[in-house]
């Protein structure tokens, strides 16, 4: 079982994070995917790794699946010492492609909706952890941690 989630959750974690939990699934098409948010975040512990195993054919829980944790700070390259400078880039460089709050079961903690508010909702559903079919060059340096 994972640890209880203390203070802020990050929006864009891996699996193997303290803390780790589903709280979207990937849809659309691998060129503009977009996140259909669960109802409640699912912990994301070994037994439902295992459990998703056949589903996912191989294929990476970070390919398929949104998962938040337990945000790192000064353990991670998007975290700058005061805040997360991937929202920031995210929020920069994409366009809105909804127009109204995507029901996020992490919104409570997410550090991004604390830090930019609303605006960065609206970016969401097109974020996905690992960014296998886009060749979308504005993604992917939104995406890409500072020097």
């Amino acid at each position: 079982m994972t640890a209880p989630q203390q203070g802020h959750s990050c929006p864009s974690a891996q699996p193997d994070m303290e803390g780790a939990r589903v709280f979207g699934v990937l849809t659309g098409e691998p060129e503009a995917p977009r996140v259909g948010y669960l109802e409640r975040a699912l912990e994301l512990d070994t037994a439902l790794e295992a459990a998703l195993a056949p589903a996912l054919e191989g294929v990476a829980p970070t390919q398929v699946l949104r998962i938040a944790a337990n945000c790192e700070e000064k353990r991670c390259g998007n975290f700058n010492g005061v805040r997360c400078t991937l929202a920031d880039r995210i929020r920069a460089a994409l366009p809105p492609v909804v127009a109204q709050l995507p029901p996020c079961a992490i919104r409570s903690t997410c550090r991004w909706y604390a830090e930019q508010g609303r605006e960065i909702c609206f970016r969401c559903p097109q974020i996905t952890t690992l960014n296998v079919g886009s060749d979308d060059a504005v993604l992917r340096e939104a995406a890409t941690p500072p020097h």
